[in-house]
């Protein structure tokens, strides 16, 4: 079986899951014993090219000649069995899957945002969920907000790249919608159901512990959409040491809110970045993992971390959120709205019902996360194809 990889991987100076999950399961269908052809260019790349090529910049997201002359040559030379499409902005372009088609090669796509719709990928904006540009012929009030990097001007021409692909993104052979949330999104403009296949992101194995933990743990960007002065609001709302320690990992444009919370209040810990293997450490010393997101998330890693770890998670009911805690006898923490007093309320329970659901959260993630799992179904989706793409010849 021979797959080819495409993804524009996003700059290196700020993390990346989608670099993340693409280096991952490449890794591991090598390890299964599939040729991965990795196609990729890098948007690092942005900064060295000439003149010439950042003039033609701006286009590239609707039509990215170089790399369709590239993808055109590996394809014609290695005859691959299926493209699998992440990122395809800005070097790619959309125009890979028509690539792809025209040599007979079927294409899966995974779902990170919300791109084909809407122009910044999160629909998200001003502080508040939006779905303006959604079932419009041409997204207009992406450009009236400057929803793509704050600009007019970029914000027309990806409302343009989303109106020229509509059909390119209905011609895709098969989506891998991480969650129900992102399946429901694919609905939403036109995709049909044997066109989607659930398949959520998997994370390595970490292996099981017997730490008890204490506190609760907040990982991530310190921006608006994830949720952080929320969950600050809500925390304040208790006595001081009440809850345990509360801390927090990341770094963003909230940096100086968080600062001076953990500045007033010796139960807020101020962790800043730290690397990966820190981070599971933080884990297992803390009792669970808090997600107060107020954008729809999609399958934010941290919180499939967490499980793996053993670790039950409080998030709030956006997104794929509720599908990756579970719900009934198999829920592994608790999900609540978007709301302060909602997350107040509940942060007491959080803090004694954790240690109880250690196991609960190990087990879903061995059901539902662990790369056995998710690799398994990736394989599946790709024979699938191959056989449907063998009957048509």
């Amino acid at each position: 079986m021979k797959i080819v990889i495409a993804h524009n991987r996003y700059v290196s100076a700020n993390p990346s899951g989608e670099n993340t999950v693409v280096d991952l399961e490449s890794r591991l269908l090598a390890d299964a014993g599939v040729t991965v052809l990795p196609f990729q260019r890098s948007s690092d790349e942005i900064a060295s090219l000439s003149k010439g090529q950042k003039a033609l910049l701006p286009i590239s997201p609707i039509y990215a000649r170089t790399a369709q002359r590239e993808l055109a040559a590996l394809l014609e030379s290695s005859r691959p069995d299926v493209l699998h499409l992440h990122n395809p902005y800005p070097l790619l372009s959309p125009w890979v899957i028509r690539t792809a088609h025209a040599h007979g090669v079927p294409v899966v796509h995974t779902v990170h945002n919300f791109r084909q719709v809407c122009a910044n990928g999160l629909y998200f904006r001003d502080g508040h969920s939006c779905h303006d540009c959604l079932g419009k012929a041409y997204p207009y009030p992406a450009v009236q907000h400057s929803c793509y990097r704050g600009s007019k001007a970029q914000s027309a021409l990806m409302a343009t790249t989303l109106t020229v692909h509509r059909g390119t993104w209905h011609s895709v052979d098969r989506y891998l919608a991480l969650t129900p949330a992102i399946a429901d999104h694919l609905r939403s403009f036109g995709v049909s159901e044997a066109q989607i296949t659930v398949k959520p992101n998997g994370v390595p194995d970490p292996g099981t512990h017997s730490q008890p933990g204490n506190g609760l743990l907040f990982v991530g960007r310190f921006s608006a959409e994830k949720g952080l002065n929320l969950l600050l609001d809500a925390w304040q709302r208790h006595p001081e040491g009440s809850l345990g320690t509360l801390r927090l990992i990341g770094d963003g444009p909230l940096l100086s809110s968080v600062t001076a919370a953990a500045a007033g209040r010796a139960d807020i810990e101020l962790l800043g970045r730290r690397t990966h293997d820190e981070v599971q450490d933080a884990m297992r010393s803390s009792a669970a993992l808090v997600t107060p997101s107020t954008w729809d998330e999609v399958c934010p890693m941290v919180v499939v971390e967490a499980l793996a770890n053993g670790r039950p998670v409080l998030a709030t009911a956006m997104g794929g959120l509720p599908f990756l805690v579970g719900s009934g006898s198999a829920a592994a923490g608790w999900t609540v709205p978007p709301e302060v007093d909602a997350l107040a309320a509940v942060l007491p329970r959080v803090v004694a019902e954790a240690p109880g659901l250690a196991t609960v959260a190990r087990h879903r993630y061995e059901q539902k996360f662990s790369t056995t799992v998710t690799t398994a179904a990736l394989l599946g989706v790709y024979e699938e194809l191959i056989a449907a793409r063998t009957v048509k010849r």
